[in-house]
């Protein structure tokens, strides 16, 4: 066997879980058996393939007890030397966060993925009132398995991820944001209650009126407050169907100006992104899953004088039956005349839901064939608020256009009264004003 078993001998002081939290561990107290494996290569490794740090071993518990069982062990002794725990789903990081140095990581994919959706109904769960949708979803689940059986029930979560092989866990530790945070906010605002396992080896079940502290400090809270297990997601009703529009711009503040006259008009859009169209190239790799033919070849023009344009895409729920669309297309007919985009530059296409949500998993396939999917992703997610962005943009073209960069530059807008809840108080200085999220 290439796998051997180590025992922990292990104690710490500690409050709560770090995401790459210090714990103390003694080599003289026994606190276990913690059954660890030995280290692989991806434990060491993360998306961003920018950081690569090695775990002393790894724990891949069967259920929350086995987490409770290492975290437990860690904090129930004086404290000695250090050791570091981190919580990895599929190691989507950027900057090692999913890794722990001389530590042990735990491969949350090993928790049990199951799905359980509970239709809307009038009552009580687990004490707390509720009239909505839900699914009961294990941490280590990924986000297109979610989709796939609540599918089943012709429902779906109300905000995404553009990509959805990410755990439960992992984007609810995080943020989870995408086109649809404009109008539901991010995925951590549509939980009703998690699970969580905290770093003295609790297993504590919280939401917005048990344990609330822990339920708001978890949620975003990038693994520092605890390791999630399983999660309670709010659902709605599914469409069949999204009508998916892209409109291309040339100038910056008219693509910023109609991102938020979109977002302006939430009971019309049910999505809304954009993008920088830098070259030939930007216009064939973001085109990749979209199945309509776009004629757009402008001039981009010469060393030293580079011209940049600009793309919205935004998509409608269509709920209509096969072959009735309608409806949809007097929506996108009166969102479309409200716009300012490049005449005869808007194209639209009509896409199954599950679909355009797993957008870009044709995208990652076609660059896993070009060997371009595992290379180093040093990428930045940066909010900016609405009278920075210009600014920001003019920074940006200084290195935009020396000719040696390449990568997608997303741009779209935020609203920051969706983040509200969170207890994060630069953006709740900004209540109520647009912000916009450059990728």
């Amino acid at each position: 066997m290439d796998l051997r078993v180590l025992y922990m001998y292990a104690a710490a002081l500690a409050l709560l879980l770090c995401s790459a939290a210090t714990f103390i561990q003694s080599p003289t107290d026994v606190f276990g058996p913690v059954a660890l494996l030995e280290p692989t290569p991806s434990s060491a490794r993360d998306f961003g393939a920018v950081v690569s740090d090695a775990p002393f071993g790894i724990l891949r518990p069967g259920s929350s007890a086995d987490i409770a069982l290492l975290l437990g062990a860690l904090s129930s002794a004086p404290p000695r030397p250090r050791a570091t725990v981190a919580a990895r789903g599929v190691g989507h990081s950027l900057q090692g966060q999913a890794q722990a140095r001389d530590g042990i990581v735990v491969e949350t994919r090993s928790l049990p993925r199951t799905v359980v959706v509970v239709a809307a109904r009038a009552g009580r769960v687990s004490g707390e009132a509720t009239e909505h949708a839900y699914a009961d979803v294990g941490a280590g689940a990924l986000w297109v398995e979610v989709l796939e059986e609540c599918l089943k029930a012709g429902l779906a979560p109300l905000s995404w991820t553009d990509y959805l092989y990410l755990t439960v866990g992992g984007t609810l530790s995080n943020a989870g944001i995408s086109g649809q945070a404009f109008k539901h906010g991010p995925q951590i605002s549509n939980v009703l209650q998690l699970q969580v396992v905290t770093g003295n080896g609790e297993v504590v079940t919280c939401s917005r009126t048990k344990s609330p502290d822990l339920f708001f400090a978890v949620l975003g809270g990038l693994g520092q407050f605890g390791i999630i297990t399983r999660a309670r997601i709010l659902l709605q009703e599914a469409p069949p169907k999204v009508r998916w529009v892209r409109a291309f711009y040339d100038s910056f503040e008219t693509f910023t100006k109609d991102q938020e006259l979109l977002i302006s008009m939430p009971e019309q859009v049910d999505y809304v992104e954009g993008f920088m169209v830098l070259d030939e190239h930007s216009i064939r790799s973001s085109s990749i899953a979209f199945p309509a033919r776009i004629d757009f070849s402008p001039d981009f023009g010469s060393e030293g004088r580079k011209k940049v344009y600009y793309c919205i895409e935004f998509a409608v729920h269509d709920f209509q039956p096969d072959g009735s669309s309608s409806s949809v297309d007097h929506v996108v007919e009166l969102v479309a005349g409200r716009m300012s985009h490049m005449r005869s530059h808007m194209y639209s296409v009509e896409v199954s839901y599950f679909d355009f949500l797993n957008r870009v998993r044709m995208e990652e396939e076609s660059l896993r064939r070009q060997g371009l999917w595992d290379v180093p992703h040093p990428w930045l997610n940066m909010f900016v608020p609405k009278h920075g962005i210009a600014q920001l943009k003019d920074l940006l073209m200084d290195t935009v256009l020396a000719g040696d960069f390449q990568g997608a530059i997303l741009v779209y807008p935020l609203l920051t009264d969706k983040y509200a809840h969170l207890s994060f108080l630069l953006w709740q200085k900004y209540i109520n004003h647009p912000h916009f999220l450059l990728q």
